[in-house]
């Protein structure tokens, strides 16, 4: 129709003109005429048709435009629309694998079992970010600053960290400046938290050599001190695009992972500190995250941090050779501490010529470097000196068992950390070093009580080996131990309620300690006699093994049982615990039949040697509440009621009040902040199995997203009954549990 029009228009002109040039021009010149009439018409067809294919191009680059807004829009929907999904998906992988286990040999099964635990680690992590992103939301996170132990924090966090990337060939370590001060004020929990997203967020990559963790110091004063913390990498680095957006968190549907969640919140949590992180990268080399934060220095006046007890340690000549030179160059430096010579080779050079290791008294060696030759030389060398030998290997690794031979002192784990080296320096040389638990916390003990400690003190069992998983245990079978008194100490609000949420309904008097120094006090004021302590080992002002310590040197608790719940994993550590005085170990993240077999040995008439036995499983009603599903909404918490149940009082304090907010910013037509509202709520009630609230805030989504805002008001009150329908079966729901 468009061209027709175009043809008759031009047609008719030129029949006018061709009239009235009949009549006033010569042949010769009305030939000239149509001709000029007849360019005219082409370039004006020219004309008209490249105009027309501009526009379709214009049309097919807007409509492209179009649809990669609305690709944005979809990507922006799912950061936390599809959690549920992915959590699913976790699951399903976990449980298919558990499938395969059968009928493999013993090596298979325990790589199978080793990718069962990282499975329930990464579904663990989902949740609390999610926790973590809840709780940012609603500014119900606090900052909390206490005196700490730095080396606790370290140990912990690489133990979480090795338990959940087991097997990883990359070299961790930790790089520590000689003067950073053993203990700190400021907040080490949520430090922890923030260290260990961004080693997550690095060691996730594929293809990486080598993660570093220097630590140094700077703008000191008498009081305070402000702390570096550098990851550096050598990977794949990132893009100007990607380095931009890395602390905006996103789904990615290829992966069916999260990508960034926990780098929002540590970033997030920095600087709640009033620290900073920035990140620089370069592709092909690797990227480089820096975090500045202040802390106070508690022992500013203590200029040797680490005092070794003996005069005969200091100064020995310490040889070194690891895989890793970077890595031995860290541990050169914790030797280098305590004024010893110590000289580095890098293992190429070692294995090329094996020097002279007669002048030595310490010998470092990674595990892979001992031959039978090897072995011999050492021995021949102890034969007529005090040679000690130590056998490095990753902590990365320890799904693998280590090397032994009677030539090997010791094994030390990497990454380390001062205090370790200190320790294993004492222990190499069994120098006892009984710490004065008195003395330093100022504890006047009367010296009839004196007299007492030195006399033979018969203590609660211990159990050293690890503690065994008991079968089919739900929240019900807690109901065992009705009438006994816990104390829970950990200084992790989150840890905390999980625990109490889990234990209440079993009849248990539970009591909660959040740090060591409080735990010492409920035990020995004596209001509550406990059966049972469950003690957390890195905490501030004081730590798990110093609280442990102060409560056996009063001779009347020595019957209460004490049992570590920890990430430390490490064996010297563990035996560290059980020097203090505890009983048994439990490592975090919370097992609950392992909970229950450690109960089962303290707290019944069970001989503590037996397991107990399988747990019948009683038929368990199924709840129902409008607007939620609790059975689908806890097998997507990791199948964990008490860790789902704190999801829901959390979700419930950021937006079971979201309906006024929703009016309102549609009554004043801010759609984009209705938008981001709407992206939120659409992820989490997915994730809470709020089935009915997901399909309306996504119906709400689609109609924001293709701008159909006339719409929206219609959805003022649906969005109102929904959530405020949902916030009171939440409510019954934690009530009822």
């Amino acid at each position: 129709m468009h061209w027709n029009k175009i043809r008759m228009a031009l047609i008719g002109f030129s029949m006018t003109q061709y009239a009235h040039a009949s009549q006033s021009t010569t042949p010769a010149e009305t030939f000239w005429l149509w001709i000029a009439l007849f360019t005219l018409g082409i370039l004006t067809i020219a004309v008209l048709f490249f105009s027309s294919y501009k526009t379709k191009k214009m049309q097919k680059l807007h409509q492209a435009m179009f649809d990669k807004q609305l690709e944005m829009e979809k990507n922006q929907n799912l950061l936390l629309t599809t959690m549920s999904e992915n959590i699913h998906t976790i699951a399903k992988q976990a449980l298919e694998q558990h499938t395969q286990l059968i009928g493999q040999t013993s090596n298979a099964v325990q790589n199978e079992e080793n990718s069962l635990i990282q499975m329930e680690h990464k579904l663990l992590d989902v949740t609390n970010d999610l926790i973590d992103f809840l709780r940012l939301k609603s500014k119900k996170i606090e900052i909390v600053n206490e005196e700490f132990n730095i080396n606790n924090m370290l140990n912990e966090l690489s133990g979480s960290i090795c338990s959940e990337f087991s097997g990883s060939p990359v070299e961790l370590i930790f790089d520590i400046d000689k003067d950073i001060p053993r203990r700190l004020v400021g907040d080490s929990l949520h430090l922890g938290q923030a260290l260990k997203s961004i080693l997550e967020h690095m060691l996730n990559q594929d293809g990486l050599e080598e993660v570093r963790l220097e630590i140094s110091m700077s703008d000191t004063s008498e009081e305070q001190a402000e702390l570096q913390f550098q990851f550096t990498d050598i990977g794949r680095g990132l893009d100007a695009e990607a380095l931009e957006n890395l602390f905006v968190p996103y789904y990615d549907e290829e992966t069916e992972t999260y990508v960034r969640l926990g780098l929002y919140v540590a970033n997030e949590l920095v600087n709640m500190m009033g620290g900073k992180l920035s990140v620089q990268s370069i592709e092909g080399k690797g990227s480089t995250f820096t975090l500045f934060l202040p802390f106070e220095i508690a022992e500013r006046a203590d200029k040797r941090k680490y005092r070794l007890p003996d005069k005969v340690l200091i100064e020995k000549k310490v040889f070194i050779v690891d895989k890793s030179y970077h890595s031995a160059l860290a541990i050169k430096k914790k030797f280098a501490y305590f004024r010893h010579e110590v000289k580095v080779l890098s293992q190429e050079e070692f294995m090329k010529n094996m020097p002279n290791l007669n002048s030595y008294d310490i010998v470092v060696l990674h595990e892979s470097l001992f031959s039978v030759r090897l072995i011999e030389y050492l021995n021949t060398i102890k034969m007529e000196k005090d040679l000690k030998v130590i056998a490095l290997n990753s902590l990365l690794q320890s799904d693998k068992k280590s090397f032994e031979d009677p030539v090997i002192d010791t094994h030390l784990f990497k990454p380390v950390n001062q205090e370790r080296v200190f320790e294993m320096i004492i222990d190499l040389y069994n120098i006892k070093t009984p710490v004065d638990m008195e003395e330093k916390y100022n504890i006047n003990t009367p010296d009839d009580k004196k007299e007492e400690k030195k006399k033979e003190i018969k203590r609660v069992k211990t159990h050293r080996t690890h503690i065994n998983e008991t079968k089919d245990v739900t929240k019900e079978s807690f109901k065992d131990f009705s009438g006994k008194n816990l104390l829970i100490v950990d200084d992790n609000l989150i840890n905390q309620k999980v625990l109490v949420n889990l234990l209440q309904p079993s009849g248990m008097d539970i009591s909660v300690a959040g740090n060591g120094q409080e735990a010492v006090d409920k035990v020995k004021e004596g209001e509550t006699e406990f059966d049972l302590v469950l003690m957390d080992i890195n905490m501030p002002i004081m730590d798990g093994y110093a609280a442990t310590q102060m409560i056996r040197l009063d001779k009347k608790f020595d019957g209460l049982p004490i049992v570590a719940f920890t990430a430390l994993v490490l064996d010297s550590e563990i035996q560290k615990m059980f020097n203090c005085g505890i009983n048994a170990f439990l490592s975090k993240p919370l097992n609950i039949g392992k909970l229950y077999t450690a109960f089962s040995m303290y707290l019944s008439d069970e001989s503590p040697e037996e397991a107990p036995a399988e747990k019948a499983v009683e038929p368990k009603e199924v709840r129902s509440y409008e607007g939620i599903n609790i059975e689908k909404g806890i097998k997507r918490a990791s199948n964990s009621e008490a860790l789902y149940l704190e999801v829901l009082k959390e979700f419930n304090t950021a937006y079971g009040h979201s309906g006024e907010i929703f009016a309102k910013l549609i009554q004043e037509h801010r759609y984009e902040q209705a938008r981001m509202l709407c992206i939120d709520m659409r992820g989490l009630t997915g994730t809470i199995a709020a089935e009915e609230m997901h399909d309306l805030v996504s119906e709400i989504l689609h109609q924001l997203v293709y701008k159909n805002y006339e719409k929206l008001a219609n959805y003022k009150e649906k969005y109102m009954f929904e959530i405020q329908r949902l916030s009171r079966s939440i409510d019954r729901y934690s009530e009822a549990a």
